[in-house]
């Protein structure tokens, strides 16, 4: 076994429940939004002040996805949990980002909402 690989199954087994189940919703949505025909440029982007699931090609459009899960909908739901000061932290991130890329394409901010079984894709949810 390399190092490299007894890293990611060491930091893999040290995240947390919930970090499992957020990983796993992620990796649902990813797999929904290829089927749709999107295609995957990067995950988890980090920056300081914000941070996007996932980062996808739509076509012509540059698309930065939120990924929410909630078992209910009981207060309000995966999307009720997107809140404005969320909503301030993604755009943040995606304005990082775009700093290096050029030209910059057209945007969208999408939300994938997973509620007990149900997935939920609603596209260009937040005008930035």
């Amino acid at each position: 076994m390399t190092e490299t690989n007894w890293l990611a199954r060491r930091l893999a087994a040290i995240r947390t429940s919930k970090q499992r189940t957020g990983d796993a919703a992620e990796q649902r949505a990813l797999l929904y939004l290829q089927e749709q025909g999107l295609q995957l440029l990067q995950r988890s982007f980090l920056c300081k002040g914000g941070e996007i699931d996932l980062i996808m090609r739509d076509g012509k459009y540059l698309v930065f996805v939120e990924v929410r899960q909630r078992s209910s909908k009981q207060f309000g739901g995966a999307i009720a949990s997107v809140t404005s000061s969320k909503q301030k932290r993604l755009v943040h991130a995606a304005q990082v980002y775009l700093q290096n890329v050029k030209p910059i394409p057209a945007c969208r901010f999408d939300l994938v909402a997973i509620e007990g079984e149900e997935l939920i894709w609603l596209k260009n949810v937040i005008s930035a």
